[in-house]
């Protein structure tokens, strides 16, 4: 099947490396044109470049926080200044945070809050109206598979996740009358700069590739996932080919959550 994305423009947030600019890179490659946002302005500045290098004027960096509410704003209008329209929103901005429960202070639960579930919602309700006038839209809500199946020290990130999922099916359903769909894509262990980062502070007694395939050899598959395989998902759910999937959250880890 081949999945295109021609005359769609989306915002990815998050975008300037591991899953993000993976995905930004697959929506270019299909024909899309990509505003990526972080708040690094090098990483940024390199993803522009190179998002560019494969498809001259498809994308665009803006240095966006997306925990400040004004910068949200000034990201979607840059994006429509740029590209004229937002088909396609992938909330993905996030990192992980977890800790004892009675560890965990206000100021944690707080960032936590502003930076995985509130921005969320503040680039969906710029999205969600401008969509809903066109009956084209395509929201993608970056989860992980503890939404589903929260283990004890996963806090705040399971539960700010959680409320994600809440989030998201309570979007599509708004949404689904005028062609809005929006759906959740729940990670597992997959590549990223987390991972890289976890190795260059370690004794380093192993390479880079030892160290990964160590963390994954105890999943069903038997190794981490790959952020390209992470993005051909992404794009599916982003095209015309995912027209009648909705509401869902779909669990991108190997078979390594228990819930399905």
């Amino acid at each position: 099947m081949d999945i295109r994305l021609d005359g769609r423009t989306a915002i990815i947030t998050g975008g300037s490396k591991g899953l993000g600019l993976a995905m930004a890179e697959k929506f270019v490659a299909s024909g899309a044109t990509v505003v990526v946002a972080a708040r690094d302005s090098k990483t940024l500045a390199d993803a522009e470049a190179s998002l560019n290098a494969k498809a001259q004027g498809a994308a665009k960096a803006i240095q966006t926080d997306v925990t400040d509410p004004a910068q949200c704003k000034a990201l979607y209008d840059g994006a429509v200044a740029a590209f004229g329209k937002v088909d396609i929103l992938v909330n993905n901005a996030g990192q992980s945070q977890t800790g004892k429960f009675e560890e965990i202070t206000d100021e944690i639960w707080e960032a936590d809050l502003a930076l995985k579930l509130m921005a969320q919602v503040r680039m969906s309700r710029l999205a969600f109206g401008p969509m809903k006038e066109r009956r084209w839209g395509r929201i993608i809500n970056v989860l992980n598979t503890a939404a589903k199946a929260p283990r004890a020290g996963s806090a705040p990130t399971a539960v700010t996740r959680a409320a994600g999922m809440a989030l998201s099916k309570v979007m599509a359903g708004e949404g689904a009358p005028f062609n809005v769909l929006v759906n959740a894509l729940n990670t597992g262990l997959i590549v990223s700069d987390q991972h890289v980062r976890r190795w260059e502070a370690s004794d380093k007694s192993k390479t880079l590739d030892a160290f990964l395939a160590d963390m994954g050899k105890n999943l069903p598959m038997g190794r981490l996932g790959e952020s390209e395989e992470f993005a051909n998902l992404a794009c599916f759910l982003a095209s015309d080919a995912a027209g009648y999937i909705n509401g869902t959250a779909i669990n991108v880890d190997g078979g390594m959550c228990p819930v399905v």
